[in-house]
Order: C-alpha cells, then structure tokens, then sequence
C-alpha cells in the first residue's frame, strides 16, 4: 500500500524513529530503571514494544488505562501515578492477577485504595509542580496511615514537570536536584523500595530517582524535540492532503489548505510544526491553512506535527458522556475496554511504515465539498506515520491492533 492512498488525515508512525528511541532508551534505562507513562501513547502496541525492549513495568494516568493495560496481558507492574476516590475497579483488576500500586497523598485517598481492594500503594510527594502530592513533611503520616490500614507501601513518586522543558540542560539538571532533595527527604520518612520521578525532558539528568516515568520519548513532540540534548527522534506526525491553493498576488505570498484542522490536531502546547518548512502558521476549525513560498499543489501530501493528537471540537464533551455510557456498559458485562482518549480516541487503524522507493502516483484533485464529505463520514485520522510526504512512498504496513477500533488501548 502507498502513502498517498491512504485517506486523510492520517496519524502515522514511522518505524525506524519508533524502533531507534525504544533501542536509546533501553540502552540508557535499562529493565526497571524505567517505567514507561504509557499516557503520552494510550496504545497497548506500542506498550508490547517498549516491554519487548526489557521495560515491562509501566505507569498510567487514569483507571481506564491500568483495565487496558491488564487485558492485554501487561500488568505485571502497573503503577496508577494519580490519586482516586473509588478504586473498586482498580481492585477488580488486581483480582483478575494483576499487580496495582496506585498514588495516595491524603487520608481520603489511602482509605478509597483500602476500601477498592488494592494493597499496594505508593506516597505522592509535591516536590515543587503545584499539582497532587503531600508536603515532603507530610509524607511519613500518610505512609503510617496506609500501614495501618493494611496497605503495603512501596516508597514514594514525585514529577519535577515544571522543570522537564527547561531548555538550559545545567538549570534543568539543577531544578531536578532540588525536586529531588525534597523526594528524597520524604522517602526517608516513608522507606520503600520505590524513588519514582522523572519524565523525557529529565531522564538523563534524574540520577536520584531509581525509576523514571518517561513516555514521550517514544514518539516524540514538537516541544520535547526542541530540547537540544534529547537524542529521540520525532516519530509522529498527521499525514494531510492540499485541498485548494492561491497564488501569491502582489505582496500577499499566497496559501495553500490542506484538510488538517482544528478537528486533528490540538494548540494546547504550541502551534503544528511543518516538517517541510512550507510555514504552517493559521489552523481554522475543519482546515489547516499553510502560507509561504507556495510550493504545494492541490492534491500533494502534506504532514504536520503537534505536541498533541486529540479531538478539541465543541462536540467533545457531549461524545466523551456518549463513550463513558459505552464503556460503563462494557465494563459491567466483564469485557475489556475498546477505546480510550488522546491519539487512541482518534484511531481506526494503527499502522507502521517502512517508506521504500516506488514510482509516484499521479494524486485526484477532490473538491471542497466532496473532501468536506469525506470527512464527516472518517471524521478521526487513522494512527500511524511517516516523515516523507508526496506520492512515490510506498509502505510495507504492519496492523499493530485489531481493526477497525483498538480494542486494548489505553
């Protein structure tokens, strides 16, 4: 199959760029030194590659995840890195034989794990990003509640998020080692055999944590990629078509749109980076408007990268309730859960490239409205990437989950 018969947009992901980060990674945080946040991907196939490269313990951001993640057979080690309320289901998966460890940071949270059915849990620490987490001071008390409530604990978290993105690596390293100093502090009070910490932007310079909970490193984005000393490359990127074309008059340089818009990628870091340099500078609600040297004509295939692949349109709340009512009857029939949010939310298909050379394929000019069509019947692009644009790509696909939805994802 070639890329410029896929149907766009397209999420895709490039093999060579996925498979080189999880081989970096590996090499530098090998086995347990690592325990992927699987939150940055929501894909249980890619988790299966980052556990096939020696990481098989892993970290989730919500409930929904930690049950995909146990139905497709990697809950060895799931860490919960959030606090909950109710953690009923979270004890039906520890049931089921999976091991879950989840965050407390409060009398509330240890009595929910106590009460859910978890048995192990881990003390979140404020170590300066004011989001969950106990004072550092307040640590040891909350580790005495859980033991006291039957709970074992397994040592402390902290996120130096705030600190992650700081692109002068010696006042990254620097904020990192006074994050650190207060986890440290609080796992002195707490024991365990767990310093949990860390994310892409700081899993070189953490050397206090003994785990770190790095994600993104596996696909990348715009914002981790313009950190200079990461070695990962970017590996995602959203496949467009031009769809209309003016030409530069006077001093107005003239624009291309390409059927990538506000629906497919979401400005919530920053603006689309172009991998061709063509100036993506305006995204409208169904279109992406690029601008500059006009060099893109009506039919060639244009990518885009984003910090984040996601849904934002007004209607996102109304069809998230739709999917909770979904889930929820899923959940109570005992069956896994088959869709999940972020870039698995936008998922047909999860595709792999490996580009290779063919003769180019002379692309159909569609109409506005005949595209506009097109996509209200595929509104969510597909997952997947790769870097070279223009027909004379062809691609050997692998199917990494089941079509047509993922049906493990998280």
């Amino acid at each position: 199959m070639t890329i410029d018969r896929l149907q766009t947009p397209a999420l895709l992901v490039e093999k060579a760029a996925l498979e080189e980060n999880l081989r970096l990674m590996s090499a530098a945080l090998p086995g347990a030194r690592l325990r992927p946040h699987v939150k940055a991907h929501k894909s249980t196939a890619l988790a299966k590659l980052q556990a096939a490269a020696g990481h098989r313990h892993f970290t989730c951001a919500t409930i929904r995840e930690v049950e995909g993640m146990a139905a497709a057979g990697l809950g060895e080690d799931l860490l919960l890195a959030n606090e909950v309320l109710d953690a009923t289901r979270l004890g039906l998966v520890v049931t089921a034989g999976a091991r879950v460890t989840v965050a407390v940071d409060s009398r509330a949270t240890v009595e929910a794990a106590s009460a859910g059915g978890i048995h192990e849990v881990i003390v979140d620490v404020n170590v300066g990003l004011p989001r969950c987490g106990c004072a550092p001071e307040d640590a040891g008390r909350i580790a005495d509640l859980a033991r006291a409530s039957g709970l074992a604990v397994r040592g402390v978290m902290g996120y130096e998020g705030h600190v992650v993105a700081v692109p002068d690596v010696d006042a990254r390293r620097t904020g990192t080692e006074e994050c650190m100093a207060r986890l440290l502090a609080a796992h002195e009070l707490v024991g365990g055999d767990i310093v949990s910490a860390g994310g892409t932007g700081t899993y070189a310079v953490n050397t206090w944590a003994n785990e770190i909970q790095a994600g993104s490193y596996v696909l990348m984005d715009t914002a981790y990629g313009a950190l200079p000393d990461l070695p990962f490359a970017a590996a995602l990127s959203v496949l467009g078509t031009v769809i209309s074309t003016t030409a530069p008059a006077g001093e107005i340089p003239g624009w291309a749109v390409v059927d990538v818009g506000l629906k497919s990628l979401g400005m919530d870091q920053r603006q689309p980076d172009d991998p061709r340099r063509h100036g993506v500078v305006l995204l409208r609600r169904a279109h992406d408007v690029a601008t500059g040297r006009l060099r893109l004509g009506v039919g060639r295939r244009q990518s885009a990268r984003a910090a984040r692949a996601r849904r934002p349109d007004g209607r996102a709340a109304r069809a998230d309730v739709r999917r909770r009512r979904r889930e929820g009857r899923r959940h109570a029939a005992g069956r896994p859960p088959r869709l999940v949010g972020g870039a698995a939310r936008l998922a047909r298909h999860v595709f792999v490239a490996s580009p290779s050379p063919c003769p180019p394929r002379a692309p159909e000019r569609r109409e506005c409205g005949e595209h506009e069509g097109d996509r209200q019947r595929h509104k969510y692009p597909k997952l997947g990437r790769s870097h070279v644009e223009g027909g004379g790509i062809t691609a050997s696909w692998k199917r990494a989950v089941v079509a047509p939805r993922l049906q493990h994802a998280v």
